[in-house]
């Protein structure tokens, strides 16, 4: 099983952390499965950009953009060319390291 590790957010988890996840999980839905409350405001149907990250390591392993992903990833904060919708980003066998950006276009969340 592949395993991500997370680089310290202040908000998702401030030390960093690793999980693992079975080849074919998105990024997104191994983060949720391992109590790494990412934000996915359109609940992982690639709708909006709030569940952004950037791969450090292991980017070439996950599966090609398409098209829809790549445009809105145009408006995300921080875009930098190793961006991905962690909805949208499938693990392979590779381990990946993500940061998770700071701030998400999503400026005012709920339940704060």
């Amino acid at each position: 099983m592949p395993i991500i590790k997370i680089l310290p957010h202040p908000e998702y988890c401030p030390q960093g952390t690793q999980v693992s996840a079975p080849a074919g999980t998105s990024i997104c839905e191994a983060l949720l499965d391992n109590h790494i409350n990412i934000e996915h405001a359109c609940d992982m149907v690639c709708a909006c950009t709030t569940c952004h990250v950037i791969v450090r390591e292991g980017f070439t392993s996950l599966n090609e953009l398409d098209e829809n992903e790549e445009d809105l990833l145009d408006r995300a904060w921080g875009l930098e060319p190793q961006s991905r919708l962690s909805c949208q980003a499938i693990l392979a066998q590779q381990d990946v390291t993500i940061e998770i950006p700071k701030y998400s276009i999503n400026h005012a969340k709920e339940g704060h």
